[in-house]
């Protein structure tokens, strides 16, 4: 039998559960009124929400993990997967009151985000205040472990470890639950199943929805780097290079975290090179001089000046990033990149949150955002189906979600393509194009702020 933890008694089944241990003829063990599939960093924050959301204090809830329960200790290095979450998913932590366990773990605050194009040397800051913080650098193990913290004090949510699901089925005309089958063959039953089990998701192979993707013929290496001088590091660096862009995210004074997208022949050899020469691969890709095309160049002068003209200053001095001089042993990794976008998000008796219904280019570091923001939104979607008396999986209140979500996701997702595709190209044209493009959005403050207006939902 797979271990199960349970922060309260159990349940007694209900009528509608004991009709469908009838119709299978097998042994139901326990009826939820919602099952979330997937316990990573977006799922165990959705099933904490749910818990804690007060229009939802009397349904109950069942969080279902594939892996162990891990008895886990903040370690001496970091880890080199982090994310870049933004002011929404900080308030978000913070009001579910994970926030509170992150800051007694670790985590860094970014000032500002600095984005140049090797090839034209075109530029754009986002952040000029002290005050406002523009993301938070976290590792996805900090964030998960202090969401799982946090989840031991909401009494209605229940987790599972070990949990190997078998097969799910979706509601039929005649029962309107959703059944989990597991490995073991023990039952499950619910009136909405909310998927946040990845990109390979089960749950929406199980829905048979439209689903776009495609691979970039990228990977992402990622690294935890020592810099050569202790500094003030609040800055987010990303700079375009011809194979795909770099980032360094601040860590502490004197480390940073790397995410390098490049073709995976070059990912291979990074992987392979001695520290001393990966060192200066990577000094290379944030320092190398690229052969900038006269007619960009004249360009890009003239269209300066006629901002200064227009009383549009560049900006102040640009400050320069730090020089790597060595990396954090057995740091180094790589993760295949992609596209992926489900046509829907809702079926009967289920939704798709996260990877599950959407994945994007790392590049503006939107991906796990765009999940917690999915969580927000259908938390308070089903805290008000509940409060007026509807079911949980009332497909008009399921729709609501979908509406809302689709309309940020897309044009966030087509945003973040559209940026990918237009610095994959050292076509003259489009370079000029995106060079004069950003010098323009660097001097437009309404610009720049819509821009993170809606990358921060």
């Amino acid at each position: 039998m797979s271990l199960i933890i349970f922060n309260n008694s159990q349940f007694l089944i209900s009528s509608k559960l004991q009709k469908v241990k009838k119709f299978y003829s097998i042994n139901v063990r326990s009826h939820f009124d919602i099952i979330i599939a997937g316990g990573g960093m977006v799922g165990t924050t959705l099933a904490c929400a749910l818990g804690k959301n007060s229009r939802l204090a009397n349904k109950k809830v069942l969080l279902l993990e594939g892996s162990s329960k891990k008895h886990w200790k903040l370690p001496e290095n970091y880890s080199n997967r982090v994310v870049s979450i933004n002011p929404g998913t900080h308030k978000l932590l913070n009001d579910i009151g994970a926030w509170k366990f992150i800051e007694k773990l670790r985590f860094t605050a970014v000032k500002r985000l600095e984005v140049w194009d090797a090839i034209s040397d075109a530029h754009i800051t986002f952040g000029d205040s002290e005050e406002d913080n523009v993301s938070y650098v976290v590792e996805n193990d900090v964030i998960l472990q202090s969401v799982s913290e946090e989840i031991k004090n909401v009494p209605n949510v229940n987790v599972m470890y070990d949990s190997k699901v078998k097969k799910y089925d979706l509601p039929i005309l005649t029962e309107n639950v959703v059944t989990v089958t597991m490995d073991n063959d023990d039952v499950f039953t619910c009136e909405l199943l909310l998927a946040c089990d990845g990109v390979q998701s089960l749950v929406r192979k199980s829905m048979k929805t439209d689903y776009l993707s495609w691979s970039y013929n990228q990977m992402g290496v990622v690294a935890t780097l020592k810099l050569s001088d202790e500094i003030k590091n609040e800055i987010a660096w990303q700079r375009f290079l011809p194979t795909g862009p770099i980032a360094l995210l601040p860590l502490t004074a004197d480390q940073s975290s790397l995410v390098w997208s490049t073709t995976p022949e070059q990912a291979k050899l990074l992987l392979n090179l001695r520290e001393e020469e990966f060192v200066d691969e990577l000094n290379k890709a944030i320092w190398q001089k690229y052969d900038h095309h006269s007619v960009i160049q004249q360009a890009s002068s003239l269209f300066d000046t006629l901002l200064r003209f227009l009383n549009c200053p560049s900006g102040g001095i640009r400050q320069i990033p730090p020089k790597i001089c060595g990396i954090i042993k057995e740091s180094r990794a790589a993760f295949p990149l992609g596209f992926g976008h489900s046509a829907q998000y809702i079926g009967q008796g289920v939704a798709l949150i996260g990877d599950a219904a959407h994945r994007v280019h790392p590049l503006a570091g939107q991906g796990v955002n765009l999940g917690f923001g999915d969580v927000v939104c259908l938390n308070e979607i089903l805290g008000e189906a509940n409060i007026s008396g509807a079911n949980l999986n009332d497909m008009s209140y399921l729709k609501d979600y979908e509406t809302k979500r689709q309309q940020h996701n897309v044009p966030t997702m087509l945003a973040v393509e559209s940026l990918h595709r237009l610095y994959n190209t050292e076509f003259t044209p489009v370079v000029l194009l995106r060079s004069l493009g950003l010098q323009a959005t660097h001097v437009i403050e309404p610009l720049k702020k819509a821009i993170i207006s809606q990358a921060a939902v």
